[in-house]
């Protein structure tokens, strides 16, 4: 059973990844609205993936008899700006997200070691989540107010597709 503390910090996650589907959802939206479909593509299945991170700690939180709460979300902006402010803006989440789950790694390291090791495995995806964003950040810079370049850039983030279902995650792990 978990603890009250590592409780509530696991409850903090799963609304941290529920804003940041929500988040990414109304990016994606916008995006298209703009058309720029790949862009709108890219943040459409980045958000699938960020409530997939949701699930799989809703999932860990029950298996360990655990209650989850989730609050109540708050509204999305429906503007985000050019594609570059936009992509900056899921660059601030990102290490937002990743800053948070450091503290509470840093929490779970010594009281809870076997959630530790759940938050850990997040921890290292949030490598490559800030990696990406970086690296569309950049790759935007570059492309400067270019609208062949970001057009380009838009067929590539397009081109991303869902990654294969790890399925359920098991009890305790």
């Amino acid at each position: 059973m978990l603890n009250e503390q590592i409780q509530k910090l696991l409850n903090n996650l799963i609304g941290i990844e529920h804003v940041s589907t929500t988040l990414y959802l109304a990016m994606s939206a916008y995006m298209a609205n703009q058309n720029y479909t790949g862009m709108a593509n890219w943040l459409r299945l980045q958000s699938e993936e960020e409530r997939t991170h949701m699930l799989k700690l809703i999932d860990y939180v029950t298996d360990k008899g655990g209650m989850v709460d989730i609050q109540q979300l708050p509204a999305q902006p429906k503007e985000y700006g050019t594609p570059l402010q936009t992509f900056q803006k899921v660059l601030e989440h990102e290490q937002f997200v990743t800053n948070t789950y450091q503290q509470a790694y840093n929490y779970a390291a010594q009281n809870d070691p076997q959630t530790a090791v759940i938050i850990q495995e997040f921890l290292r995806e949030q490598i490559d989540e800030e990696a990406q964003a970086l690296t569309i950040v950049d790759r935007l810079k570059l492309a400067g107010d270019n609208s062949a370049a970001l057009l380009v850039l838009d067929q590539e983030l397009g081109q991303r597709t869902a990654a294969p279902a790890a399925g359920p995650a098991p009890a305790g792990g």
